[in-house]
């Protein structure tokens, strides 16, 4: 941590026992929600105002901004709330600032308590609206986009909104069952079915998921999930990445980032509106057990011996959880109704559980050469245990194997790896070029630090390749970037990457917790807020805030022209630049530039991927139209976008699958259970039936030709 943010954390100290001093005359106490919210609030003002990289001014404007993120987060599809609500609530729409600074929330009670009562007027209105047979020949049209949409002016206007979603919803289950009935016609055994008992039946199904909906709703959106959401609005205004977490939350957060979490080893799954086992993890809790069985029902949930959560309603990601556990060794007790309806409690000790698709693995792909691909999908550290699992490590690991292997080349995919631990994709560089600089860290009001892989070793020096997309994000951009500039390798995919260009790191929001500043013997646990601290930058000098890495080798890309990268973001940070670090580009043994030129005139010239672009480009510039609720309208859509998506899918697909193998190192470890054996067959299908990878390897074909060449007469191949 710098050292100046230590004052920081004095001042964060100071507010929370200032507001905590402020509440003793008035009987309130740590379980008062009103004083907790007043402390989060107070203590996340003083992080952004006094920690934050490049902070906004928590003013008027600011605090408008805020109240416009709340609402929409609380409603964005404006089918709860009226436009008179939203009058009426505007009033505080200049307070939060003043809020944030030490005055009474009034703000967040407000909205929070009309929203409520909101979502409850409009958990009414769906029974009555399906308990009628829609009329599907009259010309409406349904509008889901809601920038282009405004507040109901009225109740009756909201009903009509409901009223039209739910026609779509049923319309669409309804075509789709009809559908089913034509591809089945004639079957033996099939039922065919009247289209006015399939419309009753569209109803039903959507009756049920407008209920479970509902349901999940009321068990989350408790006065403290809300304020979280309030929070991550304020928290969210000063930049994309700064969020607060309240306890559970933060401590998914952490597991991801470390890919393993305490647990018992079961997935679960939803079916029918009930939370049900779907498979066990071999040799873990669940599975030791021997009384938990796929398709199990989950009734409830309970810690060690408190009283049991009935999970009835819960969606899964809030059903999980309450499995998962903070400690190895923890207690879970689940509620179980089992196949024959007898009902079960089954006691679990908590253990640690591997999320394998987390971690690097590799394949050989054997064609008119070797090629050896890794993927990694996300830059995970365990930095809680030693010999925890860290990415740069086991991409050595891999890189070991396919070297033994004698692999010609290797491919990196970095595609959908949003990032994770800085300090592993330094040390993964190094891996890659002799020691020097990886990439540059500023703090506010600091000077640029170089982050450096002293290491001189090299552990592969043969061509290289790395894979990214829109998707690549924060640590991926750091590693696609050194290799870029060192010229250790080519960069292939979209138009750029994400563009996050930001350094977080995660300040509790009770830094003296424990200390027992008022004699008190519980310790309250305010939250964690993920404060964005410092910009990296690239060796180079240019910031990959907002810009990306911009491709050595562009292809057109499915994702390419929707919204999601960070410059989409209004309160995205500013591209800027600073000086550039001394380095050496890397000697290379074939004509990066003869590579990259050629690679891109080819796929320029690929029919297959000027379909891919044109066909995107039809998708996204259709993606916000108006659904025509009339039949037969919406079945001429479909059949257009079925035909768009059909022929994306098939341009996806190789006309020859890749001749992807495991290594033979691997196959102990695949053929331990049946799991790993499905999910590794599912593997090497994607890897072999991946476009993309498969131009990838014809960009390394090349390197490794012209490698061999200059090899075999002794000389370093010359840039053109």
């Amino acid at each position: 941590m710098s050292k100046k943010f230590i004052p920081v954390m004095l001042v964060l100290t100071g507010a929370s026992f200032f507001i905590a001093f402020k509440s003793q005359g008035k009987n309130d106490n740590d379980d008062n929600p009103k004083v907790r919210y007043s402390k989060i609030l107070r203590n996340v003002g003083v992080l952004l105002e006094e920690g934050h990289f490049s902070p906004k001014k928590i003013d008027d404007d600011f605090s408008k901004t805020v109240f416009k993120e709340f609402i929409s987060d609380l409603d964005g599809d404006k089918k709860v709330l009226l436009q008179s609500d939203i009058d009426e609530l505007k009033k505080y729409e200049d307070k939060i600032d003043d809020e944030i600074h030490g005055a009474p929330i009034e703000s967040f009670y407000a909205i929070n308590a009309l929203y409520l009562k909101r979502q409850n007027e409009s958990a009414a209105f769906y029974k009555d609206i399906l308990s009628k047979p829609f009329d599907f020949t009259a010309d409406e049209v349904l509008v889901l986009d809601p920038d282009k949409t405004t507040f109901p002016a009225s109740d009756e206007q909201r009903k009509e909104v409901w009223r039209k979603y739910l026609k779509y919803l049923v319309l669409d289950k309804y075509v789709s069952m009809q559908n089913d009935r034509d591809k089945n016609k004639g079957k033996p055994d099939f039922k065919m079915k009247a289209d006015s008992t399939l419309e009753r039946e569209a109803r039903e199904s959507v009756r049920k998921q407008m209920e479970r909906s509902f349901t999940t709703i009321r068990n989350r959106e408790t006065d403290d999930y809300n304020f979280s959401t309030f929070v991550n609005a304020i928290t969210g205004t000063m930049d994309p990445h700064t969020n607060y977490f309240p306890p559970v939350d933060l401590r998914s957060f952490n597991e991801s980032m470390k890919g393993s979490f305490f647990g018992i080893g079961a997935v679960i799954k939803e079916e029918d509106g009930k939370i049900k086992i779907g498979s066990l993890q071999t040799g873990m809790p669940a599975w030791k057990s021997g009384e938990i069985k796929e398709n199990d029902e989950l009734l409830k949930v309970g810690q060690g011996n408190a009283e049991p959560v009935d999970v009835t309603g819960y969606s899964v990601p809030d059903a999980v959880k309450l499995i998962r556990g903070a400690e190895k060794g923890s207690v879970v007790k689940l509620t179980l109704r089992k196949l024959d309806g007898t009902i079960k409690v089954v006691a679990l000790q908590r253990d640690d559980i591997r999320l394998d698709e987390t971690f690097a693995k590799s394949v050989i792909i054997k064609g008119e050469h070797k090629i050896g691909y890794i993927y990694l999908p996300e830059f995970y550290a365990d930095f809680e245990k030693p010999g925890g699992a860290r990415c740069a490590v086991d991409v050595q690991k891999e890189i070991e194997k396919l070297k033994a292997e004698k692999v010609e080349g290797i491919v990196l995919d970095l595609r959908g790896n949003g990032g994770g631990s800085l300090y592993d994709v330094v040390q993964m560089a190094g891996l890659f070029i002799e020691d020097g600089p990886i990439c540059q860290v500023k703090g506010r009001d600091e000077k640029a630090q170089v982050l450096r892989d002293r290491d001189k070793n090299v552990v592969y020096d043969g061509p290289f390749a790395v894979m990214v997309d829109e998707t690549s994000a924060s640590a991926s951009e750091i590693f696609a970037a050194a290799i870029q500039d060192y010229k250790r390798g080519v960069i292939i995919g979209s138009t750029s990457t994400y563009g996050k260009g930001t350094v977080q790191r995660n300040i509790p929001l009770n830094p003296s917790s424990g200390n027992n500043l008022f004699g008190s013997t519980k310790e309250e646990d305010l939250g964690t807020v993920k404060l964005t601290l410092q910009k990296f930058y690239r060796i180079n000098g240019d910031a990959t805030q907002q810009k990306g890495v911009v491709p050595d080798i562009v292809l057109p890309d499915r994702l390419e022209y929707l919204k999601i990268r960070e410059k989409d973001n209004p309160n995205a940070l500013k591209y800027d630049e600073i000086e550039k670090a001394d380095y050496k580009t890397w000697t290379s043994t074939y004509s990066e530039n003869s590579i990259v030129n050629s690679a891109n005139d080819d796929a320029n010239k690929s029919t297959t991927f000027g379909k891919i672009k044109t066909n995107v480009e039809w998708l996204e510039k259709n993606a916000d139209r108006e659904y025509s609720l009339n039949i037969t309208k919406y079945k001429q859509d479909q059949k257009e976008i079925r035909d768009v998506v059909k022929q994306m899918e098939d341009l996806y697909k190789l006309p020859k699958a890749l001749d992807v193998r495991n290594i033979a190192a691997d196959t102990v470890s695949i053929n331990k259970t049946k799991e790993k054996i499905d999910r590794n067959k599912d593997f090497v299908k994607k890897v072999s039936n991946d476009i993309y990878i498969d131009e990838t390897v014809k960009v390394l074909n090349k390197m490794i030709v012209q490698t061999n060449i200059a090899k075999a007469n002794g000389t370093v191949a010359p840039e053109n």
